[in-house]
């Protein structure tokens, strides 16, 4: 029989016993003996799970100061119905469930005589404060981000939300860690069968440990497409906002990062910022990013597709530069295209993989030596070198679309060198059409622009007032039931 459906035996001493066989000697769990009420118990705790000063003060001490009692069966109902000791409290009957509460922090009381025992919740893990989000900067917004400790996070979202109608759901997953799973939702706002289909999925998912959102993403979104389908974020505020449109959130315990279900293509030149700026400030900047993405997508193909194929859409003037600038490259224009590009992301991996004091070395290596030595050399020509730098620097402004951007502008690239701007059209249509049939849980990514849902238009081409945006509630159950 497996630990984990193993119930407790009766006798004290048979119960330590299964407990260090199954434990197999590791170190770090604790058993003390002791005698509470004229009844034989034992304490057990995990040593660097639970604060020593807490467990004595409210588990220890109250324990040692009961009176004697005629049976264990007395012992644990008098603590049960007289002693608060813990507000965290849970009944104890199997294996399974005693080592998934040891480990998390929890003080188990055996008893001699009982086939169950008492866990009390005295965490006191040493775990990382509350600090700015390093991913999502945002000059207006709260300088808070979530952390690992799962019920950190539940707590930020609750002092951000007041309301009975925001709920959590905790479960447990993954077969050997045990790891506490939380979706977040409100209840008035949330698709019924959205969260149906979410449980669903999260019940089928047979995994032996999560470590980040990416353990779990698989089973959210739809297969097969290179756009996510879900997203993730680090911010309180912005996941309350998410909330408030009938979107799921799912937080993992161990890790800063909140999956959000489902997600919207629009969303990814969106930013809390927008709605602290004059609405024709943020619609300026909101422009600005669009067309940043179609820089940083388009202007290396396109670059490379009218050099090549297309040279009689140039004027003489820049015609004759790019010549002189190309006339004694040893790599055909796509190849360097692509080999500029390679190295960049060589140069950004190893600033992201090295330790922060040897990463800005990187950059000084990769940004002056190479780029300079590059072009002195020969390799890459100036043009080309620029149009990168162009590039590269409109991407930083969409962070999100960072992964779909960089091997996408590879195959552009690719497409115009073979085929010119015909070859980027037509991979234009396939990626458009791949976008506009992802979906997840039946509500499309490129909502509201396709379907066209016209009330949201006014917060995705523009961004309008308060005055105006305080009117309705708006909610991503409206676009699910346009798309059937």
């Amino acid at each position: 029989m497996s630990y984990e459906t193993r119930p407790l035996p009766p006798d004290l001493e048979e119960q330590l016993a299964v407990l260090r066989q199954i434990a197999d000697g590791s170190d770090d769990l604790l058993i003390d003996p002791v005698t509470v009420g004229g009844i034989r118990c034992a304490v057990v705790c995990c040593e660097g799970m639970l604060s020593t000063a807490i467990a004595t003060e409210l588990i220890i001490e109250p324990l040692t100061a009961i009176p004697a009692m005629p049976d264990s069966t007395a012992l644990l109902t008098h603590i049960q119905t007289h002693l608060l000791l813990s507000f965290d409290r849970v009944v104890v009957r199997s294996y399974g469930d005693l080592f998934r509460l040891l480990h998390s922090g929890f003080a188990i009381l055996l008893a001699q005589g009982q086939t169950m025992a008492l866990a009390f919740g005295v965490q006191g893990y040493d775990k990382r404060s509350i600090s700015e989000p390093s991913g999502e900067a945002d000059l207006f917004g709260a300088h808070e981000g979530f952390t690992e400790a799962i019920r950190t996070n539940m707590s930020q979202l609750r002092r951000r939300m007041k309301t009975p109608l925001l709920k959590f759901e905790l479960r447990v997953m993954g077969k050997l860690s045990h790891t506490d799973v939380c979706l977040c939702y409100l209840t008035d706002r949330v698709p019924p069968q959205l969260l149906r289909r979410i449980r669903h999925e999260l019940d089928a998912a047979e995994l032996d440990t999560i470590l980040s959102p990416g353990y779990l993403q698989p089973f959210l979104e739809r297969r097969g497409s290179m756009f996510d389908s879900v997203s993730t974020t680090e911010r309180p505020d912005v996941l309350v906002s998410k909330l408030l449109e009938g979107r799921v959130a799912v937080l993992i315990d161990g890790n800063p990062f909140a999956i959000v279900v489902p997600k919207l293509l629009v969303e990814s030149f969106q930013t809390l910022d927008d709605y602290n700026y004059k609405p024709y400030y943020a619609t300026f900047i909101r422009w600005v990013k669009y067309l940043a993405f179609l820089i940083t997508l388009l202007l290396p193909a396109v670059y490379t597709a009218v050099s090549v194929h297309h040279p009689e859409l140039l004027n003489r003037t820049l015609l004759m530069l790019l010549t002189r600038a190309e006339a004694e490259e040893p790599l055909s224009l796509p190849l360097e295209a692509i080999g500029a590009f390679l190295m960049f992301e060589i140069i950004r991996e190893a600033g992201l993989r090295l330790p922060k004091v040897v990463g800005g070395a990187v950059s000084i290596v990769g940004g002056i030596i190479i780029g300079d030595a590059a072009v002195a050399s020969g390799l890459v020509s100036t043009p080309m070198l620029t149009v990168v730098a162009i590039s590269v620097t409109a991407g930083f402004i969409v962070p999100d679309l960072s992964p779909v951007i960089t091997v996408l502008r590879l195959l552009f690239i690719a497409a115009g060198g073979l085929w010119g701007l015909y070859g980027i059209g037509l991979l234009g249509m396939a990626v458009t059409y791949q976008l506009c049939r992802t979906e997840d849980f039946g509500f499309p990514v490129t909502a509201p622009l396709s379907p066209l849902y016209l009330r949201s238009m006014r917060d995705v081409m523009t961004r309008v007032g308060f005055r105006r945006m305080q009117h309705g509630n708006f909610t991503v159950e409206e676009y699910h039931e346009q798309d059937q």
